[in-house]
């Protein structure tokens, strides 16, 4: 299963924010164990660096952080046309509606968010942590 990961999904998990961060971590573990194909998209991780970088304060500290999750997660490109079919979304957030086309065009399966309200246009299935983890107890059942 092509499942792309949510930033707020990965800070959660990388953060230990709670309530959020053990359906997160869960998530994380399935990808390790390759029972899931992770995605984050190309903008996601230049984001999650930032932040990293930021809290660290050390490049080399961001850049171990980095290479965790690139052997974890694949990176998913975002192209001109997801910006470009984003602007004609019914999708009111623009930044969530490039994810939303890039993961369309690319064939995921789903996109994982707890920001679950600003994708209820998406032309694909969107679930929380929580569900995503139920749907996939549900499937190996």
């Amino acid at each position: 299963m092509k499942v792309l990961l949510d930033t707020c999904v990965v800070l959660d998990a990388m953060q230990s924010r709670e309530p959020f961060c053990r359906d997160a971590q869960k998530i994380f573990l399935l990808a390790a164990n390759r029972s899931i194909d992770g995605y984050l998209s190309a903008s996601a991780a230049t984001d999650i660096y930032y932040l990293t970088h930021r809290h660290t304060h050390s490049n080399e500290e961001a850049r171990k952080v980095m290479n965790t999750l690139f052997s974890l997660f694949d990176l998913l490109d975002t192209t001109g046309m997801d910006c470009r079919r984003a602007l004609s979304s019914p999708m009111a957030d623009f930044e969530d509606a490039v994810l939303e086309s890039a993961a369309v065009r690319s064939e995921m399966d789903c996109i994982v968010t707890r920001n679950l309200k600003d994708y209820g246009k998406a032309r694909i299935k969107v679930y929380s942590p929580a569900e995503f983890l139920e749907k996939t107890a549900e499937n190996e059942a």
